[in-house]
């Protein structure tokens, strides 16, 4: 008979210290019994994740590697290009040399959760960030494209120290000074882009979420400003609010 149950051992692997684990899987594993052996295995099925999730962010810091003469390097992305309504935000960051932050991707391929428990990491371990928010009339009043490098100025110069070299996602940045190294679908091939990206996406998200409680009946929270057929419904039944983007709206008749 065994001194421990199942749910025991259970318990041990998930309070056991980092050090202490493998020693705590290699007596588990001369448990016989059919739930501890699932256990065991589940336990290796994650390390497995955890080191092909960790080679996944290596190889996400290989133009941070390539420029690794520069001691602080930038990444930009924006969030808010195609929406009918709300802001385009842009963050900059500086991330340390030998900062890792596992499942860091393109927000756009990260669920909702994972963008808001990767937040607050991204931001703890950043050496500076800067977000840069330009409203829907500077939008209309300079197109979208304009008012994305605007955004993407303003978050770089809230940069502190100042970057020697920006890794930005796809484009080049008029105006600025510093080096730049434009990379299509950066925000999928750089760690320091991709963290950009979410911070971005997370601090846009919750100003429409905040949106929605001003101006109802638009569903802001659900489509985050999307041309989505129930926010078009909306428009048409309700009209334009202060946040829509007059220059992109022409086409449903205001």
């Amino acid at each position: 008979m065994y001194e421990y149950s199942i749910k025991d051992a259970e318990k041990r692997i998930r309070e056991a210290r980092r050090e202490q684990l493998e020693d705590v899987i290699r007596e588990l594993e001369k448990d016989e019994r059919a739930g501890v052996r699932k256990l065991v295995e589940k336990y290796y099925k994650e390390q497995e994740k955890q080191k092909a999730e960790y080679a996944r962010v290596e190889a996400m810091k290989a133009y941070e590697r390539q420029y690794d003469e520069y001691a602080f390097i930038g990444g930009v992305d924006e969030v808010g290009r195609g929406p009918l309504a709300g802001p385009v935000v842009t963050c900059a960051i500086i991330l340390p040399k030998d900062c890792t932050i596992l499942y860091v991707n393109d927000s756009k391929k990260l669920s909702e959760k994972k963008r808001e428990e990767l937040y607050p990491e991204i931001l703890d371990k950043a050496i500076s960030y800067g977000i840069g928010i330009v409203p829907p009339k500077r939008i209309d009043e300079i197109n979208i494209l304009q008012a994305t490098y605007e955004a993407m100025r303003l978050a770089i110069a809230k940069l502190d120290p100042q970057p020697e070299l920006m890794l930005n996602d796809a484009v080049t940045i008029p105006g600025i000074s510093v080096r730049q190294v434009p990379i299509i679908k950066g925000d999928a091939k750089s760690q320091t882009i991709a963290a950009a990206s979410i911070v971005a996406k997370v601090t846009r998200d919750r100003m429409m979420t905040e949106y929605d409680k001003q101006y109802p009946g638009y569903d802001f929270a659900g489509n985050k400003g999307y041309g989505s057929q129930e926010h078009i419904a909306a428009l048409k039944k309700l009209g334009p609010c202060p946040i829509h983007r007059r220059s992109f709206i022409h086409s449903f008749g205001f």
